[in-house]
Formats: C-alpha cells, structure tokens, sequence
C-alpha cells in the first residue's frame, strides 16, 4: 500500500509499505517500508506498475533531494533552511528546480495510482491513517465571470459524475498543481483539460475573487483570454463568441536591425490583424527575420503557440468580446513539418537569417510553398517591396574565328535584364537590383558562383560581347554544368585533352632523340602555336624543358625558310647564368639554329641585326636595360626561361617584358608559384593576357579566397583556367628511368655554449614578438618576427655567423665535417647549398684547415662555368659548395651523388630544386639527399609547420616573407616557445 504525508519543505510525498493483515484481512500496525532495494522480497504480490512507483516515490525522499542538488555533504535541517529560508538568486534558483523536480513525479506517482490502495499517514507516523480513495473518473471544472459596473467577480466550481461538488471550506487540499490533484473528504479528484491547481488553490476557503475595474482590461487580456481558450467558462456581463473557419498558413518575414542589437521584431501573442504582426523596422537591416503565423479569417495566431483554440480580446467602448477560434492542429503541424523539411524551423518562434540566405531561400521554395497554400507576406523598412517571382538566366556562347560570340537573356518574372546592367551588379559584387516597377530584386548566390568569371572575362566589342579563345576551358566547364549552351568545333575541344592532340613529325634538322614525354610536350607547343595560344611548359626541373624548346623553335624555323620570311627571329629572356647552357645545348641539338648572344656590354645595339638570326639570347639584366630598342622589333616567338622572374606584376622587369611585342609567347619554369597565386598572375598574364582578368580581380576572386581562407573551390576554378596553357610533368611520373632519390634528416645537437647563446636570443625575441602581437596586431611584427628567425636559424648553424668574436664550436659544423669526411673516403661527391654566403665561408675555412679540395660559387663568383666544369670533370675535386640563390637554377651536376642541404628552406620547391642539380637525366646514380636540422630550435619546428602551409596542392610554395605572414598567434608561439 501507499501513503501519502507531507514534509515540512517538500510538500507532500508518498511511501510504499508492506502492511501485515489479520484473520479478517485487516491492515495492523506491523509493517515495513519497501524501496527499490528490498522490492523483490515482496514480489508475490507487485506487479509492474507497483516497482515503478516505488522508484519514482524513492526518488522524492529527502536524502534524495539533499544528494541531487547539494553541492556538498551537508546536514537535511542546514541544507532545507538553507534553501527554502533564503532570498538569494542562487538559492531561491535551487528552490524552484527542487519544486518543479518534485511536480514532475509527484503528477507521474498521481497517475498510477488508480485502484491502488491508498492512505493518508497519521501523525505518529502510521502508514495506513485514513484511506483515499482515488476516485476512477476526471472532475470538471467551470469558471465562472460576473461582470459588474465596479468589478467582475470570478469562482469555479466543480463537478464529479454529473453532481456538484461543494469543495468550499471543506477541508480540501491540492497535493499536485501541474496538473491539479485535490483530496476532499477522503477522495482523489483529477481535473479534465488539465487545470493548473494554482487555479483552484485561492477558492478552498474563498467564495469568490474580485477584479477590481481598474485592472478588468489586463486582467481580461492576460487571464481571462487563456482560461476562455483553455476550459469551460460562464460569463455574465461579457460575451464568447466561438467560431471555427479554415486555417491559411502565413509565412511572415522582415527586415532585422542587427547594427542595433535587434533580435525579433515580430511581438509574440494573437493578433487582430496582420499589421499588429509586424513591427516598424528602420536602420540598416542586413538579416531577415521569418515568423509563421495561422489566419483564421481575420484572426492571427501565433505558431509557436499552438493549442485547440485561441482566443483574442476585442474591447468596443465599455463592451469586451472573446472571440474563441478553433483551431486545425493537424494542418497548422503539417504546415510546420512541411518547413521543417525545408530547413525553416520555426517551432520554437521566429528564426533570423542573412538577407541574401533568406531571400535565397524564398526564390528557392516559393513555388512549393504557393502549392502547399503558404501565403508569403512581407514588410521591408521604408517601406522596401522585394521581388518573389522567378528569376533565370539563359546564355549561349558560339565559336567564332578568333573570338566565342556571348548571348545572355536575363529574366525577373516578366522583366528582361540588359547583359551589361546584370555584368555591372555581379562583378560589383551587388545583390540587390531595383526593377522597374520599384521592386527589389536580388540576384541568386548561384550566379555569383557560376557566372563571375565569364561576366568579368567578357569584352564589349561594338555592343557585342565576345570573349577569347583562350578562355575555352571556362566555356568548357560552362556546358559541363549545363550553365550556358555551347557550340565550338571539335579541334578547339581537343585542347582540354593532352592526349588527343595531334602527333606532329621533328624537324628535319634536329639532332636527337625526344623521350615520350618530351614528344608530347613538343606536340602541346605545336597545337597552341596554331591557336596563337601562349604556352607555360612547366616541367620539373631536369626533364628537359630547354631540348622540347629548342625542337619548336628549329620547327619554326623551317616553316619560316619555307615561307620565305625574313623578320623571323625569337627572343628568348634567361638569367644570365644560363645564356651558355643555352648555346651549348642549341650547338648540339639544332645546329641550324642561327643564334645572337646579344649580351656583354660591348654588345651591338642594332636590332636591325636580329633579321639576321633565328633565335637571339639575351638576359633579364640587359632586357630591362635596352627594352626600349627591343621593343621596336616585332619578334616571332617572345621566350621567358626561369620566368619566376616576372612573378612581381609591379616589377621593371615584368613592365618590361610585356611590352615587348611577338606573335607567340612561351614561358619555361619549374616552379610557376613561387611566392603567391599574383606569381602565376603576372606570368599568365604575360602569355595570355586576360586570362585571368585585371590584377583587382584576380586579387578579389582568386589570390585572397585562396591564400587567406583555403577556398578549394577557387582553387579548382584557378587550376581548369590555367591548365589548358600549362604543361607540368613531374619527374616521378615521366623519368622512370632515372635513379632512386633517397632523403634523410639529420638532426644534430647545440654545444652547451651555442644552446646558452640561442635561448638568450630567444627569450629576447619571444617577449618583444609576442608583445607586439598583443599591442599592434600580427602584421606589425612580420619585420621583427622574421628578423628574430634569421638570428635564431644562424645560431642554429654557427654562433660566428652573428657573432664574428665567437670562438666556441658548433654542433651542426661538427656533424656537417664528420659526415663529408665520410662520404668523400667512399669515392662519393658532394653537393653542399646553403642558403647563407657566410655559412659557406665558415664551412671553406674548415675545409682549407682540413686540405679538402672544393669548387665554390655563390652571387658574386664569376667564372660560373669554370667552377661547374672543374667539379664534374676533375675526381680531384669531390665537393660543391654553392648558396641556394645563385646555384639552384640551370647547372647540370650529375657527378654528384650525395647532396647536403646545410640550413632548410622556407621554400621547399627551392630545396628540391637544389637536388635536381644532381638528380636529373644523365644520373646514373642513387642521389642521397642529408637535410641538417638542429634539434630543439627554430629549424625543427619550421620543417613542421612546412607541411600545414603548404596550398594549391604543393604548388604554392612560401618563401620566407609570405612563410611568416602565413603565422597564426599561436604558430608564432610554439616557434619560439
């Protein structure tokens, strides 16, 4: 049986006991309380229902409720004063969950109990006091309104099987309030419609309740509305009018005004009319909000206020009307799960979205929304009207003989747009059109996407809008995401596929073989020299850019002997540490080729002279010196090697060789981004100008997407532009016949006296970087930052290199000596690059002390081929010391089988570079690669980040400028940590 008492705090609560009977089967004073631990020794006689209120009543006992919210071990008396005897927020916030804890099982213990048996305890403890019998069916309850000149007097009453129920001064108590319990004389009544017992709480010893006249119109709005919506009501000297009509979703949406601090603008409750939904919005309104709401005829009732009825308040002079509306619940949550599916969940009330998301979203669903009889309504500030119809875009792109002919047809609803108006908005980045009937229309995200690049492309040509052949791959992907209809000739396809582009025969005097690759890429520059297409042959260093070049260029010659041209020299532009290789390799491979090395500075300034020649050499030096004459020739083909040159747009040497003219342009390079994507920009650029727009453009669409937020998107779009006009082939994947590369780290170890000097100058860069970073922001502090790392990576090498009176050792040198003694007493040869000059020369002082013979060069050596010969021809001379600058391009070390890099690159492309000096065609050799890094320094935990640095698929590579503007806060942390 069970038993309910009340607690001093608590309220009431319930026991279970076992009770033992007598002969007749009457309840004794033997018994025992039965919790959840000894249940089951009473099992015969429980059922299901029986183990479930025991847990639910031993969950409400007061070691229980001390446990669940006490914070720590305390006494029942200390904590329950504690806690219902104080008036802090903290405490009386405890109070109201104990509360609303304790309801929430009592209502649950209330609703089992039916033909349970059930008592009240007596007040010596006795479990089976008086019993209560729980009465089978629910109570109802009307309330009663009586309106009168000065007051209204409001009551219940109570009615239980069709009879009255006089609960008045009786005695009555209510043990559960939400929803009402109330025990009258030994009985248990629950309430239909579930009324809440502070209802009925005021009227067990009160006859009735006066509202005063000059609170009735409050009164009525906030109390009595929802008692007419929710229970029966008799009213006197009011009227309730109810009515039932067909319920029309509205979809209300409005302008935010988040700059100053608006949340939602729509008031939540019942309204009259769909005016009083809104709220006027001024200032600048960047989200909006959307609001559901149900019209029943006039009525407008809230969606997150959902209920069988509702009820408004109508007040005409001195008379007040209830208009009591019943409401279609299950088409107002067919409503709600139809734009719950949509991703508009508005159970809980109003949602806010970014004004372009939210009217993205109208244009996307507005038509199932009009099937669905959705009603759109809207209120834009100042009286702003956006267009809900359905906008589109139609393009067709036709290929013409040097252009593709552009035809766009713009639609808002019944509206035409002009392609250029729409251009102006796009590329502006503008959503918001005006039409010409004063509605706002917004332009679709989508188009932003997918049209940018044609509308910034696209040229106005006598209003016509062309745009280049060499855009093909932007039209290409136009077609393959059906964006836009597109007729072009199958030849011109053929460019977006290497493989199907035609086999053309060698020149007849070519001397050489091309390996398979090499052929292809001779192919590629044959087909973009019929399109007038420029051209950026890109493979990796050692595969034979120069001999694919050289093949184009006897061809070309032959065309022009067969065609009789006179003016039929190239220009090809090189650093000028290459103009002998060049010639070296023309003597032997095109020895037709008449050849001008137009450098020194006892060179012949007359162009008139290049007639005479097919190809003229010349430097990036002497181009920037005499463009002036060079760009008075018209040449045939304009050549940039190592065109990493141009990489700055803003560069003498890029202004000047983009003003020089030629009917073809090509350039060669291993590493076409060095730095930035503006790299790649600037060299595009030079071969096809327009490719890939304006600089701001470029900047906007391109460069800042990519490099500051990773967008792959942008990236994807940047590679199928450029990659029509860029043959790159990486040696793994054509040179199969070249040795194994094998790369090892070398960690070395500080001696006690560099590690003492380098945590000093740490500490001394970690405070003043690190406050800097705080006081002016990461990019004040590039210089210093990038300062602090070169000292740091030069201690890491040798102390001497910052500080000239050093006399102690370097763990790195001593290492870098073992190892080179080593190598060289197994015949082996070595490269050793440093990108410090005076690394170098601390390591040739060692050297000299150890009478190791060596051929140097680094940016001021003069006698470049002089050093390379000596080294590959001489066994004499087993090591190469070169700085990364001046050596990593165009030296052909194959001698070499070991390479040494003595201090990591920011770049590494340009390490990998330096490795190809040996690594190349012609190695016979397993090249062995030792990078040296010293432990627990910068250089360590560089070698680390590299990796997550790295974008545009190991392209765009840093170099040390971009490498630290690349570091976060905490980046720069852990590095000098």
């Amino acid at each position: 049986m069970y038993s309910l008492f009340q607690h001093e705090y608590l309220g009431y609560l319930f026991e279970s006991f076992a009770v033992q009977l007598d002969e007749q089967s009457r309840y004794t004073f033997e018994h025992q309380n039965i919790s959840h631990k000894n249940a089951k020794e009473f099992a015969a006689g429980l059922d299901a229902r029986d183990y479930q209120l025991i847990r639910l009543m031993d969950a409400m006992q007061q070691d229980v409720i001390i446990y669940k919210f006490s914070e720590k071990k305390v006494r029942s008396q200390d904590f329950f004063k504690k806690v219902f005897e104080s008036t802090t927020e903290k405490q009386i916030a405890v109070k109201e969950a104990i509360e609303k804890y304790l309801e929430e099982h009592r209502a649950h213990v209330l609703s089992l109990l039916h033909d349970k048996p059930l008592f009240e305890m007596s007040n010596d403890g006795e479990p089976t006091g008086m019993a209560i019998e729980v009465l089978p069916q629910k109570a109802t309850v009307l309330f009663h309104f009586r309106r009168n000149d000065d007051n209204t007097h409001y009551f219940p009453t109570i009615k239980y099987d069709g009879q009255k129920v006089d609960f008045q001064y009786k005695g009555a108590y209510i043990i559960c309030k939400e929803p009402a319990w109330m025990v009258l004389e030994n009985k248990l009544y629950s309430f239909e419609k579930e009324i809440d017992g502070h209802k009925l709480q005021p009227f067990l010893n009160k006859k009735f309740i006066v509202i005063p006249k000059k609170v009735e119109d409050s009164y009525y709005q906030k109390f009595v509305a929802p008692l007419v919506a929710s229970f029966d009501v008799y009213a006197k000297g009011f009227e309730i009018n109810t009515v039932q009509f067909d319920a029309i979703p509205h979809l209300l949406f409005y302008e935010v005004n988040t700059a100053n601090g608006d949340k939602d603008k729509l008031s939540n409750g019942n309204h009259n009319n769909v005016n009083e939904a809104f709220q006027s919005i001024n200032g600048n309104n960047d989200k909006i909000g959307f609001k559901l709401t149900f019209r029943y005829n006039q009525y407008y009732f809230d969606a997150d206020q959902q209920a069988p009825v509702s009820v408004s308040t109508e007040k005409k002079d001195d008379t007040y009307t209830f208009h009591r509306v019943r409401r279609d619940t299950e088409k107002e949550k067919d409503a709600l799960e139809f734009l719950n599916e949509k991703s508009m969940l508005l159970d809980n009330g109003p949602v806010i979205l970014p004004k372009y998301d939210a009217l993205q979203w109208i244009s996307q669903y507005k038509s199932q929304l009009d099937e669905k009889g959705i009603v759109i309504e809207q209120k834009g500030s100042n009286g702003k009207k956006y267009f809900l119809g359905k906008s589109s875009i139609d393009i067709t792109i036709r290929e013409n003989i040097d252009w593709f002919d552009i035809n766009a047809q713009v639609k808002f609803g019944d509206y035409y747009i002009s392609f250029a108006e729409i251009r102006k908005y796009i590329l502006n980045k503008q959503q918001e059109f005006l039409l010409p009937k004063g509605e706002v229309a917004i332009i679709p995200e989508a188009w932003f996407t997918e049209y940018t690049q044609l509308f910034a492309f696209a040229e106005d040509q006598n209003q016509e809008i062309k745009l280049k052949k060499h855009h093909i791959a932007l039209i290409q992907d136009l077609r393959h995401g059906n964006l836009a209809q597109v007729t072009m000739t199958r030849k011109l396809e053929k460019l977006r596929d290497f493989s199907e582009i035609e086999e053309q025969p060698l020149p007849k005097h070519f001397k050489g073989k091309l390996r398979p690759y090499q052929k292809a890429g001779y192919n590629w520059l044959c087909f973009l020299k019929s399109y007038n297409f420029g051209g950026c042959l890109a493979d990796d260093m050692g595969l034979g850019k120069t001999i694919q070049t050289l093949a184009l260029l006897q061809r070309v010659k032959e065309e022009n002997d067969e065609l009789g041209n006179v003016n039929s020299a190239s220009l090809l532009i090189m650093p000028t540490s290459l103009i002998y290789n060049w010639e070296m390799e023309a003597r032997r491979f095109t020895p037709k080729l008449r050849i001008l090395n137009y450098t020194g500075t006892n060179r012949d300034k007359n162009v008139a002279q290049f007639k005479d020649y097919d190809l003229v050499l010349t430097s990036y030096g002497i181009t920037r010196l005499d463009v002036d004459l060079l760009k008075s020739f018209y040449f045939n083909y304009l050549i940039l090697d190592e065109s990493q040159a141009i990489k700055n747009p803003d560069a003498h040497i890029a202004h000047a060789v983009k003003s020089l003219k030629s009917k073809y342009r090509l350039i060669l390079t291993g590493t076409p981004i060095e730095n930035s994507t503006l790299d790649l920009w600037s060299q595009i650029s030079f071969i096809n100008p327009g490719l890939l727009g304006r600089e701001t453009f470029f900047r906007n669409e391109f460069l800042n997407p990519i490099e500051k937020k990773g967008d792959v998107d942008k990236t994807q779009k940047l590679y199928t532009l450029i990659k029509p006009f860029v043959m790159r082939r990486q040696k793994w994947q054509v040179a199969t016949e070249l040795p194994k590369k094998i790369e090892s780290v070398k960690y070395c170890s500080m001696t006690d006296e560099q590690e003492q000097l380098y945590e000093e100058i740490k500490s001394f860069y970690r405070n003043k970087v690190l406050n800097m970073v705080e006081e002016e922001g990461i990019g004040k502090s590039h210089f210093l930052l990038l300062q602090g790392l070169t000292q740091l990576r030069q201690i890491a090498n040798h102390p001497k290199m910052v500080d000239d009176a050093y006399t102690g050792y370097s763990g790195k040198m001593e290492d870098v000596m073992y190892m080179i003694t080593n190598a060289i007493g197994k015949g082996h040869k070595i490269l050793i690059f440093s990108q410090f000059v005076k690394h170098l020369t601390i390591l040739k002082q060692h050297l000299t002390k150890e009478n190791m013979r060596f051929a140097y060069l680094d940016g001021g050596t003069k006698n470049r081929q002089e050093q390379v010969e000596l080294f590959q021809e001489n066994d004499q001379i087993p090591l190469f010391l070169i700085s990364l600058r001046a050596g990593g391009l165009g030296l052909n070390l194959t001698k070499a089988d070991y390479v040494f890099i003595l201090d990591p690159w920011w770049n590494p492309a340009v390490e990998a570079q330096a490795v190809d000096r040996a690594h190349r065609i012609g190695q016979k050799n397993t090249v062995f690669t030792y990078k040296f890094i010293t432990k627990n320094t910068v250089e360590e935990k560089i070698l680390k980040l590299q990796h997550s640095k790295l974008r545009l698929a190991n392209d765009l590579i840093s170099t040390e400028e971009s490498f630290v503007k690349s570091l976060s806060r905490d980046d720069i942390a852990a590095i000098l940590s």
